[in-house]
């Protein structure tokens, strides 16, 4: 059943996820005792280490002009959610978290690149020992779970659809 009015789900999750993550971004630049030194948090579980990432999820490298096919490639991306925000938050609530933490996350690390040529501000460090998960940021989260929500909300709205339903038979 589609919500009534997904924009006051969406707008404020979106910019507190927004919000978040620029300023736990700030704060850690402004704390960190310098860049690649871990300060943990949760013994050395969870740790903060700031580091800048020039390339795209886990470090992954696409030569010279990555920023800028970066920052294009997340332009083309929110664009297109624009386009399909009414389809999507039609699939309901869970849909609309989903969408906003996606979006959010998106924007949070597409400020970054375009306004610093170090690379967006990664400092989550999960692990034990030198059993380490990627360096990551609350963007980084907000769009791996807004991601994971939002396709199984659409996978189940899929299964309610009348019309999928009488494709299946």
């Amino acid at each position: 059943m589609p919500m009534r009015s997904p924009g006051r789900v969406f707008w404020p999750l979106a910019g507190l996820m927004v919000l978040a993550d620029c300023s736990s971004k700030r704060a850690i630049e402004a704390a960190a005792p310098g860049v690649g030194v871990p300060t943990p948090v949760v013994e050395d579980v969870v740790r903060f280490t700031l580091l800048y990432n020039k390339g795209a999820a886990f470090s992954t490298e696409f030569g010279p002009y990555q920023r800028w096919f970066l920052i294009g490639a997340t332009l083309v991306f929110l664009l297109l959610l624009a386009q399909h925000y009414r389809q999507i938050t039609d699939a309901g609530r869970l849909a609309t978290v989903g969408l906003a933490l996606l979006a959010g996350g998106a924007v949070g690390n597409l400020l970054d690149r375009l306004t610093s040529a170090r690379g967006v501000v990664d400092f989550i460090d999960v692990g034990t020992q030198s059993t380490r998960f990627y360096v990551f940021n609350f963007a980084d989260a907000g769009v791996t779970i807004g991601a994971i929500l939002l396709g199984y909300a659409l996978w189940r709205h899929a299964q309610s659809d009348p019309v999928h339903e009488a494709t299946q038979s």
